[in-house]
């Protein structure tokens, strides 16, 4: 009676360790593939100012 909460462990810690293992499974494949970690939260104004950011910081766009 006393190791009964066992059998209810056990499964719920293998699905806790299985999402666990899917998540950074994503992290590692989306880092790989853009070189950087996923930006979260990532919205139209977020785009508009990393393209702004890349077009200032490319070196054919600036003057001298």
């Amino acid at each position: 009676m006393g190791w009964r909460w066992v059998e209810a462990v056990l499964p719920l810690g293998i699905i806790a360790g299985m999402l666990c293992i899917a998540g950074n499974v994503q992290y590692v494949i989306h880092t790989k593939a853009h070189g950087r970690p996923k930006h979260i939260g990532n919205d139209m104004w977020d785009v508009a100012m990393e393209r702004r950011d890349k077009n200032l910081l490319s070196p054919s766009s600036s003057s001298s």
